[in-house]
């Protein structure tokens, strides 16, 4: 245990004072009582005294002082606090087509606030889920690696701008790197990571891959992909969905946008653009995840409730100043109780 204001703790020289002055009283009012010529002749007098219970009340008061004092001096200490832990990454589609206005204002305002809609929902629970944004076009990129800075998340979400074409396999694959980015193993499939081996640099040593986990099973680590799922980009996504189902991690897929589709003019052109929900419903079922829509307020509710978090008990330092002020509180009590019911006076 220590103290933010060990300082305080001189009052405890008080408790001293006072435990030393109680004993000099008691000692002098001995002194006192021997004058008389037969102390049994008082006994008989005035009837039997009270014995130990005289101490108790001053006992509890200095008691009550000490624990007092420590409260003033904020007493903390490292306690084991239950808390919600695991990484999501928010893998947000800004290509060309999410320009579309079939969702108003559009696809890419539209999956904006679905994003800071779910970055909320985690800072209202006051969990530990750690959540990175991948953002992808014609490639993909981190913008922000998993934290619990949900501030810096809603900024970085507000600055996204559409730009060119979808890439849902890349988007993926570095989706996984972000989450398994600061560790010691890095996503990939072992004959991948095979091939990678023979290439690795002299000095530098490669990342081993993740060990798989068995079907069914899942990852403390989710990703929530929010797209029109028109992929135009190499690889195709559901050449790449099966590294993240052999690692337990579910892919979530937000679909933004409407089947019937919208005009959307890049670079001079104009080109109907839909929602491709057959995709993003494989994406997601081959992952163990499920589809949602981007407009069903209650749909995306089911993903903060389903995503793959854990319970843990992590060593958090705790200020316990209230534990003490409340046994102070109770030792001056009893001591005022005891006193006025034994001797009808406060000690």
């Amino acid at each position: 245990m220590e103290f933010q204001w060990p300082g305080n703790l001189w009052l405890l020289a008080v408790v001293a004072a006072l435990l030393f002055a109680y004993v000099f009283v008691q000692r002098r009012r001995r002194r006192y009582a021997l004058r008389y010529a037969s102390l049994q002749m008082v006994r008989t007098a005035v009837g039997p005294g009270p014995g130990i219970r005289r101490h108790v009340p001053p006992a509890l008061f200095l008691l009550g002082f000490t624990a007092l004092v420590l409260a003033i001096a904020r007493p903390a200490m490292l306690v084991k606090v239950p808390g919600v832990e695991g990484t999501v990454i928010l893998a947000i589609d800004v290509s060309g087509s999410m320009a579309a206005d079939d969702v108003k204002p559009n696809r890419m305002e539209a999956a904006k606030e679905a994003a800071k809609t779910f970055v909320e929902q985690q800072r209202l629970a006051k969990n530990n889920v750690r959540i990175g944004v991948v953002t992808f076009s014609d490639n993909a990129q981190v913008v922000m690696g998993p934290t619990l800075d949900r501030t810096a998340l809603i900024d970085a979400i507000d600055r996204l701008k559409p730009q060119r074409s979808t890439a849902l396999g890349k988007a993926i694959i570095v989706s996984l790197d972000a989450i398994y980015e600061g560790q010691d193993v890095a996503p990939g499939d072992p004959d991948d990571q095979q091939s990678t081996s023979q290439q690795t640099l002299p000095g530098r040593t490669p990342k081993p891959t993740p060990k798989p986990l068995a079907k069914g099973q899942f990852a403390t680590a989710s990703i929530v992909l929010l797209t029109d799922g028109e992929n135009n980009q190499s690889p195709p996504p559901l050449s790449v969905i099966d590294r993240a189902a052999n690692l337990g991690i579910r892919v979530y897929t937000v679909g933004v946008g409407t089947p019937e589709g919208a005009l959307v003019k890049n670079e001079g052109r104009s080109a109907r653009s839909e929602l491709d929900e057959a995709t993003l419903r494989k994406i997601a079922e081959a992952s163990g995840a499920k589809y949602f829509n981007a407009q069903s307020e209650s749909d995306l509710q089911q993903i903060y409730t389903n995503l793959a978090t854990e319970l843990v008990l992590r060593d958090e330092r705790s200020e316990i100043t209230v534990a003490f002020a409340a046994l102070a509180a109770a030792l001056l009590l009893g001591a005022a109780c005891a006193s006025l019911l034994w001797f009808a006076r406060l000690p």
